[in-house]
């Protein structure tokens, strides 16, 4: 059967083929099912806006910045730097400068409370010792209450010096450093200027806060009179690398 409809003839009965292929499809489909239609999703709407190019570069853009956000980041953070320097969980307060070096003189520390002979302490096997009240990262305990816990530093250096005939060369010697105590550090009785190193030298005697622990500094090839003779009180300063 045929209608008018203006100009134009249509037949009832004529279907156009999109229109019978989603018929025929409809028609294999098992009774009792259900075929559920979602309407078009928020993006889909936006790319049939007409346009097209702003939307395609806005997603571009999104998708370049998740990809930035992504990639990982290899530097140390705060805490990683913090890390790095710690010791059985505790933060060092105090790191080697490239002039480290372990000496060849055995140096030794010859220890008097009260005018009583201690345990000699032998500071000679490794270029640096931690001095302070944390036996967990310190290799000198001083266990006095008015000692830091991480108080001073003795550290081996290979420093330039000038020989008697005017001639440079290098040694390794002793010093000493005091890494911000609150009761500070003495050399010969003498109070020593936090955060720069004090060379150290034969026969100097060093405290540590109100203890009266005296540390007497020398080596194998020291002489036996050491009580007899007068402390050397020059000292020489040096900043800290």
């Amino acid at each position: 059967m045929e209608h008018e409809r203006g100009d134009r003839k249509y037949d009832r009965n004529s279907v156009r083929p999109s229109s019978r292929r989603s018929h025929e499809r409809q028609q294999d489909i098992p009774s009792g099912i259900i075929i559920k239609k979602e309407p078009l999703s928020l993006e889909r709407t936006k790319w049939d806006s007409g346009n097209e190019a702003q939307e395609y570069e806005r997603k571009s853009d999104k998708k370049k910045a998740a990809k930035e956000k992504e990639k990982p980041n290899f530097a140390l953070s705060g805490k990683l730097a913090e890390e790095t320097n710690t010791f059985r969980g505790v933060v060092i307060r105090y790191s080697e400068p490239p002039e480290a070096r372990i000496p060849k003189k055995r140096w030794r520390f010859y220890v008097f409370k009260d005018n009583e002979n201690m345990p000699t302490l032998y500071m000679h096997r490794q270029s640096a010792y931690l001095i302070g009240r944390d036996r967990k990262v310190c290799d000198l305990a001083v266990d006095h209450p008015s000692c830091s816990k991480q108080h001073a530093a003795l550290q081996y250096r290979l420093v330039p010096y000038e020989k008697a005939d005017g001639r440079r060369a290098r040694a390794v010697r002793p010093y000493i450093i005091d890494l911000g105590s609150s009761n500070e550090t003495f050399v010969n009785n003498k109070p020593i200027e936090p955060q720069r190193y004090v060379e150290l030298r034969e026969k100097d005697v060093l405290k540590f806060g109100f203890s009266s622990r005296e540390y007497v500094l020398l080596h194998d090839e020291s002489k036996d009179d050491i009580l007899d003779d007068d402390y050397q009180e020059d000292r020489v300063f040096l900043n800290q690398i």
